[in-house]
């Protein structure tokens, strides 16, 4: 396997580079609304320093990003996040965090490419900006869990009303997160890999 260029990804430091034992990578992307913390949980669970592509907000995006909610958040992902964690010595895995607001979703297609599944972050002060983002991955049949983010003062459903809200099929997992948490952000993540498996599985008798 080319793992060509992953070193220069990350920075130069010696703890950020691939074990040669390493033999199979496989990835996830953390996708939701504008301010639900994907940029925290990949910066989180990421085993290296993580890339991240932050800018200061500016008056481009007044009038085209709805800040409702998240007033006081200055900067924003305008391409991507991006994390690793190691398996196993053989086996890595790659997280990539997507652009929140609309006009950048653009980029979804390359991010996308070859990822095994999503984890979709939502706040539950502003469920209404993930009904989109759930949408384009069922367009695209990208198999998801959702992770609800414990932000303070947020309020907290039952999971029938959570479900019911997001138009959620019943075989999608939904599970609580703390974006600030690595091990809550590594149990998300597994939460993912136990679904994957369980659809891939064959099916009794």
């Amino acid at each position: 396997m080319d793992y060509s260029g992953s070193d220069t990804v990350v920075g130069p430091a010696s703890a950020d580079l691939l074990p040669d034992t390493v033999t199979t990578a496989v990835k996830v992307v953390i996708v939701g609304g504008f301010g639900v913390g994907k940029t925290t949980l990949v910066g989180a669970v990421s085993e290296i320093r993580p890339l991240t592509t932050e800018e200061t907000m500016t008056q481009a995006g007044v009038g085209v990003d709805d800040p409702t909610g998240v007033e006081r958040k200055t900067s924003t992902t305008v391409a991507m996040d991006f994390g690793r964690i190691s398996i196993s010595d053989k086996l890595v895995l790659y997280v990539f965090g997507t652009p929140g607001q609309e006009r950048f979703w653009f980029l979804w297609n390359g991010l996308f490419e070859g990822a095994l599944g999503a984890v979709v972050l939502v706040d539950t002060r502003r469920l209404e900006v993930s009904f989109e983002v759930i949408g384009r991955l069922e367009d695209r049949g990208v198999p998801f869990v959702v992770a609800v983010n414990g932000f303070p003062e947020a309020p907290s459903y039952p999971l029938d009303e959570l479900r019911q809200a997001l138009d959620l099929p019943s075989e999608v997992p939904i599970v609580a997160c703390d974006a600030r948490s690595r091990e809550s952000s590594r149990n998300t993540l597994m939460a993912l890999m136990h679904y994957l498996y369980e659809l891939a599985a064959p099916p009794a008798g």
